[in-house]
């Protein structure tokens, strides 16, 4: 396993293992199947409502044998608790629901909101040592420039949609000016735009003898770029993580370079519409 090391010396495992869109009653057999095959970062969130499932995985495994310091455990706070006191309570609530005395990295979940009052609980954390690394997540280069000089413990990684057709570029020497980690969420772009089948890709991973999905992950990690592909199914996790033992050619990297298109498969984090459905859609839960 190859790391990253984040700006205040934390080293994360550049390939981990992510549980969003995992319903709650697979979580622990997902997780406990990734720790299995050797997968030590694994990434939820609150607003995934399984990180007490995460926790239940992460207990099994160091009964198991496996050492808590060996597990970089990332979690998100959501939008609806960013206010200081909120904050501050629900962080408690996700350690004790992960099993876990501390966190290895804990990101600002969206831009919108009280992000400074969320900062503030965090940072409380952090300075107890209960958090090792802070970090925010979909935050667009301005709003990352912004939160990052007027904040005095920095973000350590942004946490932002990143796949060979929206390659963030622009965005990563944004982030490597201000010494901040970049993380890829929805590597494979969940599939769409027929990514899976693109020629270009494709035709790379017969030369190496490589699926399409461990040519995306080997381009991100040659970029420096942190990975957390999600797959419910153990072959599918082991095809993710035999990535070490290739390299792509400058000539790969720029053929796959020349499929961004710049455009979000998703969705805009500036358009009103989708911010005000990001406020409002957990405001029920939280």
């Amino acid at each position: 396993m190859e790391f990253v090391t984040f700006n205040n010396g934390v080293k994360m495992p550049i390939l981990g293992y992510g549980v969003y869109q995992i319903e709650p009653k697979d979580t622990q057999k997902c997780v406990e199947d990734a720790i299995s095959v050797g997968y030590r970062s694994i990434d939820t969130a609150q607003a995934y409502f399984n990180e007490a499932e995460v926790g239940a995985a992460i207990k099994n495994a160091t009964n198991g044998g496996t050492k808590r310091e060996e597990l970089f455990i990332t979690t998100k706070v959501w939008i609806n608790n960013f206010e200081e006191s909120k904050a501050l309570k629900s962080i408690e609530e996700s350690l004790k629901k992960l099993q876990v005395d501390y966190l290895d990295l804990l990101l600002l979940h969206q831009p919108f909101g009280d992000t400074y009052g969320a900062w503030r609980a965090m940072s409380r954390f952090y300075q107890e040592g209960r958090i090792k690394a802070l970090g925010v997540s979909n935050f667009y280069p301005d709003r990352l420039v912004d939160f990052y000089l007027n904040n005095e413990i920095k973000p350590a990684l942004n946490q932002i949609e990143c796949n060979p057709l929206h390659a963030q570029f622009e965005a990563q020497k944004v982030l490597q000016e201000y010494g901040v980690a970049m993380q890829s969420w929805a590597p494979f772009g969940e599939g769409r735009n027929n990514m899976f089948s693109n020629p270009t890709l494709e035709q790379i991973g017969k030369k190496y003898g490589k699926s399409v999905a461990q040519v995306i992950l080997r381009w991100q990690i040659q970029r420096g770029i942190i990975a957390i592909p999600k797959t419910t199914r153990k072959e599918r996790m082991i095809e993710n993580i035999s990535v070490f033992d290739f390299a792509l050619t400058d000539a790969d990297m720029q053929s796959i370079a020349g499929l961004d298109d710049k455009q979000s498969l998703f969705f805009n984090h500036q358009d009103p519409k989708m911010v005000k459905w990001l406020i409002e859609v957990h405001k029920d839960k939280f």
